[in-house]
């Protein structure tokens, strides 16, 4: 079943998005993995594109936010409102009530702003003057960004990266595919030609069978070795938390799913390893200048070659 789902999604999103399909994979791992999704890269990358061709595959509600530097908590979550005709202060909803958020260049909003949707994204609620109203289920959270070096971006804050289950990083596509983006946009790109191909119910069906997935004691301390390596490390100031070993596992569960299996193999754990965690992380700043590590990911990399997987 899920095998199928995941190539109508990418015969779906591949009619307008050329070049992206391990990216639209690991959207769909993320998504059937309840997680949520941080899309980084130069601008004109096809970060937004991907995540909305992807998010018209499903069958859900979507709303898009574009932040900006002037935006207020309240344009995101909601608030409430003084009704004239009832002379009462009633609640309306924000946009992060849907099933998919997709929140364009989320790195230019303020801090503030960016923290408004920690509870979102960690608690499936909103807590607005003490009333909590759940959201939607499922939801997900899709967001892009440019990369820090950028003029006018805000880093975003530590506890923020570590609700995002997986980080997706955009680089320049080859010469071959980028000739082919450019004979595509000969002609204007059209995006209702993505149609609906994962249904309310049959994402439902996709949950059961990922929370079917079996993951060994062996695996947890697999995984549970590679998140203290990452601590240890004098590289590293903030290593992977035990949040980001729990959605490792979860998201290596899903790709198990999406590959036929019932089971958790070391192999997906390395294949995730890097996009899992090394968002969560800080490098030392010493270390840097030193020239030991260029960047977290290279570090799970070594990291993932000291530990030894189980047999």
């Amino acid at each position: 079943m899920l095998a199928y789902l995941k190539s109508k999604v990418l015969e779906e999103v591949g009619k307008v998005v050329i070049g992206r399909d391990e990216e639209t994979t690991l959207l769909l791992t993320a998504l059937i993995a309840r997680g949520h999704v941080l899309l980084e890269g130069v601008p004109g990358t096809s970060k937004t594109l991907l995540a909305k061709s992807f998010s018209r595959c499903l069958g859900l509600r979507f709303r898009r936010v574009q932040f900006t530097p002037d935006m207020l908590p309240l344009d995101i979550v909601g608030g409430f409102i003084f009704n004239m005709k009832s002379r009462e202060f009633e609640f309306k909803e924000g946009p992060v009530f849907t099933n998919i958020l997709l929140a364009d260049e989320i790195n230019r909003a303020a801090p503030k702003v960016q923290s408004a949707l920690l509870e979102s994204m960690q608690e499936l609620q909103v807590t607005v003057e003490g009333q909590t109203s759940k959201l939607p289920s499922p939801f997900m959270v899709i967001a892009t960004q440019n990369p820090l070096d950028f003029e006018g971006v805000y880093p975003l804050p530590e506890s923020e990266m570590d609700r995002f289950m997986i980080r997706i990083e955009f680089g320049y596509p080859n010469q071959n595919v980028e000739v082919e983006i450019l004979k595509r946009n000969l002609t204007e790109l059209d995006l209702d030609v993505v149609k609906p191909v994962i249904s309310n119910e049959e994402l439902i069906e996709a949950f059961k069978v990922v929370d079917s997935v079996k993951a060994s004691i062996e695996i947890l301390e697999y995984v549970s070795k590679l998140a203290i390596g990452t601590r240890t490390d004098n590289r590293i100031n903030l290593g992977a938390s035990p949040r980001a070993a729990v959605q490792l596992v979860q998201v290596a569960r899903a790709n198990a799913a999406l590959e036929g299996r019932t089971y958790v193999t070391p192999d997906d754990i390395k294949k995730l390893a890097g996009v899992a965690l090394a968002h969560r992380m800080r490098l030392d700043r010493s270390a840097a200048l030193k020239g030991l590590a260029t960047n977290t990911s290279a570090v799970i990399q070594q990291v993932l070659d000291v530990v030894k997987p189980p047999r």
